[in-house]
């Protein structure tokens, strides 16, 4: 390669995705170590593959112009949309969910690459309609093209890679300037939903006396009362606002919109949810409710990170993971097994290279030489934030456990080579961040 080329090059970003690679193999072969030393994993053998292929197809999609994507956005987007279709005929059922396909023996989870599909085609949709005043056809558009793979997830069902989804759209969505009060309104639901389906979770399985307000997303009779009613609210308010035309019916119609579709997800969650995922809520609120079953998870990984105090117990000495007491240590926890084996010091390696991850990031969108790459870098920059926020939360008992994977670290070929694919396509925007 050329001195010129080299210089273009995003260095300080390519060493940190290997040094976080890197750290990701090494706990992943400590994650196979039993209490009496004999190795019983070969994750770590696979994951040297995956992270060699993932080298490889980086390469491929930094030396790629980026705008090349552009031009294949819909197709992309329309295939792997299919492919998740297909999983949900002729994919294996694991862990409780249909979301993987075996090519040759090999597990392949479609629905990590179509983060990636989004994000091209959420690029290629913003930029052309970066110029129209109405942003609201732009905005629902975008809603619907989240909402196709979204509900295909939802299906398999994988909720926690579905909701990887949502952050990726509000950021892209912002960076798009579609508008606050746009944006806002999928917020406050969220918010709303989550708020109320923990509280049923609470009401059901914590509380000593259920409490009586989340019947009405519970009994049927209550829901034929309420979900009608507030429908037909919303109803005439909007047609109001067509009689009259006033700003006061908008506001009116933007707050009870909220109501109505926050009342509806919550009593759909709470009659759809399945035992295990309303059980995950409940540790999360009080792992000691079920310390030997669904809280043992966080149990485990809060005390192989408090006991790794400020250095660690030296690498390959942790026990929560030797003794086999941590469950999913190289995928969801293998945080927990890092801050362990090397304390504090060694978390905040993992979390200053991630910072210098997510900052280049940020500075490649903002040196983008247009909005289709820049897009993009903010669209990676969401999924990237979101799964180490997530994962790391989880670990730690701050958020519910999801299960979505802690890119670089995690054991996995999919999520491997989503992560790579993404760097790819930062380099080539960085690399072509001067040319007009």
């Amino acid at each position: 390669m050329k001195s010129s080329a080299i210089a273009k090059l995003d260095v300080v970003l390519f060493f940190s995705v290997i040094s976080l690679q890197v750290l990701g193999v090494a706990f992943i072969y400590s994650s196979g170590i039993t209490s009496s030393g004999n190795q019983v994993s070969s994750e770590w053998i696979k994951q040297i593959i995956w992270s060699s292929s993932g080298l490889i197809l980086m390469a491929v999609f930094a030396l790629v112009n980026y705008r090349f994507w552009r031009h294949w956005a819909i197709p992309i987007y329309a295939g792997t949309t299919l492919v998740l279709i297909l999983v949900l005929i002729f994919g294996d059922y694991i862990k409780g969910a249909r979301a993987w396909i075996g090519i040759g023996g090999v597990g392949i989870q479609p629905s990590e690459f179509a983060k990636l599909s989004l994000i091209i085609m959420l690029a290629w949709w913003f930029e052309e309609r970066a110029d129209v005043k109405n942003k609201l056809f732009s905005w629902v558009g975008a809603i619907i093209l989240l909402l196709i793979p979204v509900s295909l997830i939802l299906i398999q069902p994988d909720f926690g890679t579905a909701i990887v989804y949502f952050p990726i759209l509000l950021a892209m969505a912002f960076a798009a300037n579609v508008g606050l009060r746009l944006i806002m309104f999928p917020v406050i639901i969220g918010i709303l939903v989550g708020m109320g389906v923990l509280g049923y979770a609470w009401s059901e399985h914590i509380s000593e006396v259920p409490s009586g307000f989340f019947l009405l997303f519970k009994e049927m009779r209550l829901i034929r009362i309420a979900l009608p009613s507030l429908l037909g609210l919303t109803i005439s308010i909007f047609l109001g606002w067509l009689l009259f035309r006033r700003k006061f019916y908008l506001k009116l119609l933007y707050s009870f919109s909220i109501a109505t579709i926050s009342y509806s997800v919550i009593a759909g969650a709470a009659r759809v949810i399945r035992e295990y995922q309303l059980m995950r809520l409940v540790v999360f609120l009080n792992p000691q409710i079920d310390p030997q079953g669904a809280g043992w998870n966080t149990i485990q990984s809060l005390t192989a990170i408090g006991s790794g105090g400020i250095s660690g117990k030296g690498f390959l000495r942790g026990t929560q993971s030797h003794y086999r007491y941590l469950p999913e240590q190289s995928t969801d926890f293998i945080f927990s097994i890092i801050a362990e084996e090397l304390g504090f010091i060694g978390s905040l390696l993992v979390f200053t290279l991630y910072s210098i991850v997510i900052i280049r990031n940020l500075q490649i969108a903002y040196a983008a030489q247009d909005r289709f790459g820049a897009y993009i870098a903010i669209g990676i920059a969401a999924m990237f934030s979101y799964h180490i926020v997530q994962n790391i939360g989880m670990a730690i008992g701050l958020l519910p456990i999801t299960g979505i994977p802690l890119f670089f670290l995690s054991y996995g070929g999919s999520a491997s080579w989503t992560a790579f694919i993404s760097v790819g396509l930062l380099l080539s925007i960085h690399y072509r961040r001067n040319e007009i």
